[in-house]
């Protein structure tokens, strides 16, 4: 598993606390104390309102292997609203687009102040393997998804090699 090597320090955000850094430094702590298989995440430097997070690819799935990287901006409004959320990585997926945004339900309409960092980085390297029933259309993604299901594995291995190479 990364590590990330970010130091945060408490006190600073205790002396600039809002609702939302406080929510956000106890995701932190819930993610380092009790990290969910396959991801990872953490402030960038000392800013609790942007994180850089890691999602492996889950086992024995054709992005078995890769490592793909995020970040997840947050403003004053979390946990009330989402934080934007997009793969740094290079993706190929019929729920991503190309400048790397995601179109996840919880990440949109089906928000909910119950989900936690953990639960957003779980959610989608979900989606990785079950694509949402409502792709996007403007990709010939979903169309080979369903019918051509071999050259998508296919194109997912090769975006896997990437990840282990990009910076």
């Amino acid at each position: 598993m990364l590590v990330f090597q970010n130091y945060i320090d408490y006190n600073q955000v205790v002396r600039m606390s809002t609702p939302a850094r406080k929510r956000l430094m106890r995701d932190f702590r819930r993610l380092q104390q009790d990290p969910p298989a396959g991801i990872s995440g953490a402030p960038q430097d000392n800013n609790i309102m942007l994180w850089n997070a890691v999602i492996f690819g889950p086992d024995d799935t054709p992005w078995d292997g890769g490592t793909f990287k995020l970040t997840l901006q947050f403003a004053e409004d979390y946990p009330n609203k989402p934080p934007t959320v997009r793969f740094v990585s290079r993706m190929f997926h019929p729920n991503i687009y190309a400048d790397g945004s995601i179109c996840l339900d919880i990440l949109q309409n089906q928000w909910s102040p119950i989900y936690d960092v953990a639960a957003i980085l779980t959610s989608i390297q979900s989606l990785l393997c079950d694509p949402n029933q409502t792709p996007l259309q403007i990709l010939k993604l979903p169309r080979m998804f369903s019918e051509n299901k071999r050259e998508y594995n296919r194109r997912v291995r090769e975006i896997v090699e990437q990840s282990w190479t990009a910076d």
